[in-house]
């Protein structure tokens, strides 16, 4: 992959042992993160024959994911694509679907080894989630790519659903009504009751389980759950936490998100 130089971060500081990089803007956030991002993949590749690689679907990771598409070359085929979490009852094709958030932003954009999603109208969800968990098991991750919700949430493990310590790798959850509004704020629905009430999701610890997170969060609705992920008690009650326990995390921040910091 094409190496390229950093874009010179804002402010750099190691808070609460998480690495935190503060960049003027969205844009230079999104190509710095690729382009670690990227580097680690190529690092990888010289010392195993895949990558498993997991991403969050949702507008705070527009920046990033463009930019990732830049480095179309052909280490891409060497790459197992997954996604974190899909809601429960959309239509197959609704562009709302973070699988076709995904397909549209990378997935059909790079040549992957393998692109594996998340089937929100499984007839059985708990089926699904057993086949999901196993393809995980099978893949295990390497990079996961993600960002916070407004509630702190990392997938849609939602405060009143995390578990640090979850038996299951993915499993059905409902959303609560923070989250739900998040989506609507984020320009993804016109109204609450558009929003559905149930998802399926990578728990906490299958997430922590990637060797090497990249936590993309830009933008002033983020400002609060960014400061409590870096200061306050690390428990359920701001899921985003928990990062600050992982070896090899890193966040990205633009100077609106980093405001409070």
């Amino acid at each position: 992959m094409k190496d390229k130089e950093h874009e010179e971060p804002m402010v750099y500081r190691c808070i609460s042992n998480l690495p935190t990089f503060i960049y003027e803007e969205r844009t230079a956030m999104g190509k710095d993160a690729a382009n670690m991002v990227c580097q680690k993949i190529d690092t990888l590749l010289s010392r195993q024959q895949f990558v498993n690689m997991i991403f969050a679907a949702a507008p705070s990771q527009n920046e990033f994911l463009t930019a990732l598409t830049q480095y179309n070359t052909n280490d891409w085929k060497y790459v197992n694509a997954f996604h974190m979490d899909e809601y429960i009852g959309l239509p197959e094709n609704d562009p709302r679907t973070f699988a076709s958030f995904l397909k549209e932003k990378i997935f059909d954009k790079l040549p992957f080894n393998s692109v594996n999603y998340i089937n929100g109208n499984a007839a059985d969800p708990e089926a699904e989630c057993r086949r999901y968990a196993e393809l995980l098991a099978n893949h295990p991750p390497d990079i996961v790519c993600m960002g916070i919700g407004e509630n702190g949430h990392i997938a849609f493990n939602d405060p009143h659903v995390a578990d640090f310590n979850d038996p299951a790798q993915v499993k059905v959850v409902s959303l609560d009504t923070e989250c739900r509004q998040q989506q609507v704020n984020d320009k993804c629905f016109e109204a609450l009751d558009d929003v559905p009430t149930h998802a399926l999701t990578l728990t906490v610890p299958a997430l922590m389980a990637g060797r090497y997170i990249y936590c993309m969060v830009p933008g002033e609705k983020k400002a609060k759950a960014v400061f409590n992920t870096l200061h306050v008690e690390i428990t359920e009650k701001c899921p985003a936490t928990i990062l600050r326990k992982h070896i090899s995390a890193a966040l990205f921040l633009d100077k609106d998100s980093g405001r409070l910091l």
